[in-house]
């Protein structure tokens, strides 16, 4: 079971990014400044620490959740999409005028027993 997808629109434009970057991350962080849309950055560029959730991988890419954000999101599954317009944030995305968003659903009684009585990877 997953806990993320992406849309194939939004997986072309990580394959575009990782053609110019090499590898990257995503995060969403939900604070005020940083906004709560999915950002990706180079690898190492985004600090990372024991406040941050691993998700999963949407195309080799690991995308990490704030903590307390992800309170609010643990009994959903996320799938990751592209929109155009520019969002006001440092993700590579934002320069191609294109921004990452979530769409999300509650999980199934299945995934929400697999997802939310283990640890996630």
């Amino acid at each position: 079971m997953q806990r993320i997808a992406i849309t194939d629109k939004a997986a072309a434009v990580v394959r575009q990014l990782q053609d110019k970057y090499g590898e990257l991350i995503f995060h969403q962080s939900g604070g005020c400044c940083d906004g709560s849309s999915p950002m990706i950055f180079e690898k190492g560029e985004m600090y990372l620490d024991e406040s941050d959730t691993h998700l999963g991988k949407i195309e080799n890419v690991n995308f990490y959740m704030n903590q307390d954000q992800f309170e609010y999101w643990k009994h959903t599954h996320l799938t990751i999409d592209i929109t155009e317009g520019r969002g006001s944030s440092f993700s590579l995305e934002i320069p191609l005028g294109l921004r990452f968003i979530v769409i999300s659903r509650l999980l199934t009684e299945e995934e929400n027993t697999f997802f939310n009585s283990s640890q996630i990877s």
